[in-house]
């Protein structure tokens, strides 16, 4: 090809290569993958993978995170037994500590479920002083991660033997005395909500 041949094809390539960066377009000599769709979790366990309760045990429900909300799931736990009202309600707050402690299972983690409550956490029955129904954390309410104190509230809150309905009467290894907090729909929805100052009342202003 003659130099007068080229010149012209060589600007036409040069104008083109102009247009695109004009268009913020930049070449590429790969495919681009943009990756697929943001998936979507069900929050929902299927019914042929509920956990049954085992010969002996009781079924219970369980507050999970899912979505940035809560949800229930249901485990199997050891039927509780104690001597006493007080040793059954002990036995069956560290069963339910224990269930929100360990990792979902397959079926959970596939349909979104995961625990923010810490592996080290304990629970312990009331103190001299503090109401039959509270029950001491080895970590103050208030310093424990806002979605691990909603699931422990909520999930305390759901269990028949522990007192109260829907509520949960918690303190901390000090001595400051026991708050009430609430499972309310908003915990439910949000949360995030034990970040308030406000959740947790007093019992002493309950009257």
């Amino acid at each position: 090809m003659t130099r007068s041949g080229w010149l012209p094809r060589l600007a036409l390539v040069a104008a083109g290569a102009l247009a695109a960066a004009g268009c913020g377009i930049r070449g590429t000599s790969v495919p681009v993958d943009a990756g697929g769709a943001p998936s979507r979790v069900s929050c929902k366990v299927p019914a042929r993978d509920t956990e049954k309760a085992a010969p002996g045990g009781v079924q219970v429900s369980v507050y999970l995170v899912c979505s940035s909300t809560l949800a229930q799931v249901e485990r199997s736990v050891p039927r509780p037994e104690g001597t006493s009202a007080a040793a059954a309600r002990l036995a069956v707050a560290r069963a339910l500590l224990a269930e929100l402690r360990r990792q979902p299972s397959p079926a959970e983690d596939g349909a979104g479920f995961s625990s923010a409550v810490p592996e080290d956490l304990r629970v312990s029955g009331p103190r001299s002083g503090d109401p039959a129904e509270a029950l001491r954390l080895s970590i103050r309410p208030e310093d424990l991660p806002s979605f691990a104190l909603a699931q422990l509230v909520c999930t305390y809150g759901a269990a028949p033997g522990l007192g109260r309905t829907h509520a949960a009467v918690l303190g901390g290894p000090g001595k400051g005395a026991p708050h009430r907090y609430d499972c309310s729909a908003d915990v439910l929805a949000n949360p995030d909500i034990a970040q308030n100052a406000g959740w947790g009342d007093p019992l002493a202003a309950e009257g």
